[in-house]
């Protein structure tokens, strides 16, 4: 089995463009270096490079990895006419278990998981030789804190699944298949070895690392396996915590937070870094938007690349909104299209809709009519005019948020309505800042209904926060909608065949 075979620690020096700034002697002592090479150990100062190339790693991200493990919720469609047919099917809740996304999804976050085991490994090697015991604590827990991430999401498209222990790929064909919660707690453990050793600096102050994860972003993972283990008091400590800490804020203007003012911004908890480092051409990281951009557009900006038409918000959360009477969450989250706008006009409901439902973006951009999608998801769009002169890319040089602070809000206000006790805030404080920055009116008596409908309006689209949600609340009617029919034996996705063939385990689960 070849779970290391697409990527190599030669791509540290890239990382290291993004993570700091073109500080040439750094990039030096990465160019080309692998870990197969002779490395002098004593060199303390080099033992951040397998730190480096962990985050490397993880910030790879495949562009189909993430739209599979989200595609699943009520709150958006895949957007399938034409090719990658599996993908649509996989959004009506019929699995392949031979398609190639499903297999790439396990092959990419195992990949990385293993190469943080071998930065463990080598960070290891440098304390050894005399390099900050302290120091090498910290780089290990922050590997440990991306892991987890990575493994916890694997168990929610799964349930069971197998836990890597050492650098080796090897140790899976004898590994035991660990339950959903038995992988749950394995990462909370982890979170809980890691914590005392990160640091408590917002990510964008950090200056060794910029935007690498801290002591909250290490509870944040705690607080969501602990949700899905239904530990609600543990939840809202971990929660509190971050809520005290005051590292992070709201940002004021909810549609810009998903453009470039949301690079490392006070919000983000967790997110996928990428540069063009300022340049309209060269060296860059770009994360491939395409799969979410439009097929067909006008952007304001002549010459700006369209994308592949895929994960369109729903019409049922389109419907959602406008009965609440969203504005900025609404115009941010969705793309609205001529014909997308027509057919809700079709329903007499809504056969007047507010100004801001248009073709036409605030920043100008004109999304067309195309065969695939009917809307464009607005969380995944970088306005033209905010390109750097010279790119082309649609959404280059964005950023894809992994955990955001309003998320740990509500979090923190299901766990109070849910029994557990605060050190923070109330679950009317919670909602309600999340309210205020939406422009929304403040509500009292927060029940765990209202959090349900917030955490739909806040955070659909990422992540498939919405879909698991909807699993763990057992809200399984609301998963049946738009001619879909949904069971709980579909509550997790069948194991590649390829890794069935190559670890005997996964056969009789």
């Amino acid at each position: 089995m070849k779970i290391l075979n697409k990527y190599s620690f030669g791509f540290i020096a890239l990382l290291l463009l993004v993570l700091l700034s073109c500080e040439k002697n750094l990039d030096e002592l990465a160019l080309n270096r692998t870990f197969n090479e002779e490395i002098d150990y004593s060199i303390s100062d080099n033992m951040v490079l397998p730190l480096i190339g962990a985050y490397a790693e993880f910030y790879s991200r495949g562009w189909e990895t993430i739209p599979l493990i989200a595609v699943r919720g009520d709150d958006v469609n895949a957007g399938g006419l034409g090719d990658q047919q599996d993908f649509d099917a996989t959004d009506h809740y019929v699995y392949n278990k031979d398609y190639w996304m499903y297999n790439s999804l396990w092959q990419l976050n195992f990949n990385d998981i293993y190469t943080g085991k071998t930065a463990i490994e080598q960070i290891e090697r440098y304390r050894e030789a005399g390099a900050s015991a302290a120091l090498a604590d910290q780089y290990i827990a922050e590997v440990n804190t991306l892991n987890a991430f990575l493994l916890f999401h694997l168990s929610r498209v799964w349930g069971a699944m197998l836990i890597p222990k050492s650098s080796d790929p090897a140790d899976l064909l004898v590994a035991d298949l660990s339950s959903k919660d038995e992988v749950m707690q394995y990462i909370v453990d982890q979170m809980d070895a890691a914590i005392p050793d990160l640091s408590t600096v917002h990510p964008a102050d950090r200056t060794d690392v910029p935007g690498g994860v801290n002591r909250y972003t290490a509870l944040a993972i705690k607080a969501m396996a602990e949700q899905e283990l239904g530990n609600y008091q543990a939840v809202a400590a971990a929660t509190s915590e971050i809520i005290n800490s005051g590292a992070y804020q709201l940002e004021p203007d909810f549609y810009e937070l998903f453009k470039l003012q949301g690079k490392l911004n006070r919000e983000n908890i967790l997110e996928l870094q990428y540069s063009d480092y300022g340049q309209g051409s060269g060296a860059s990281n770009f994360h491939l938007f395409a799969f979410y951009g439009p097929q067909s557009w006008t952007p304001a900006v002549a010459g700006i690349s369209g994308g592949w038409g895929f994960f369109e918000p729903s019409f049922k959360f389109i419907k959602f909104m406008l009965d609440r009477s969203e504005t900025v969450r609404l115009e941010t989250t969705v793309l609205f299209t001529d014909r997308g706008i027509n057919e809700l006009k079709q329903d007499p409901k809504y056969a007047v809709l507010p100004d801001f439902v248009s073709n036409t973006t605030r920043d100008g951009d004109v999304f067309k009519d195309y065969a695939r999608a009917k809307f464009a998801s607005g969380k995944f769009y970088l306005p033209s005019n905010q390109v750097t002169p010279g790119r082309t890319d649609y959404g280059a040089n964005k950023n894809y948020t992994c955990i955001r602070y309003a998320e740990i809000l509500l979090m923190h206000a299901e766990a109070i309505l849910q029994g557990a006790s605060s050190s923070a805030i109330s679950a009317d404080q919670a909602v309600n800042l999340v309210r205020a920055r939406a422009g929304m009116p403040t509500i009292t008596g927060v029940t765990l209904q209202n959090v349900i409908d917030e955490k739909f309006a806040e955070l659909a689209t990422e992540w498939g926060v919405r879909y698991y949600d909807l699993v763990r609340w057992q809200k399984y009617d609301e998963l049946s909608y738009d001619g879909r029919t949904f069971t709980t034996d579909k509550i997790f996705l069948p194991y590649p065949q390829n890794q069935v063939d190559q670890l005997p385990i996964l056969k009789n689960p």
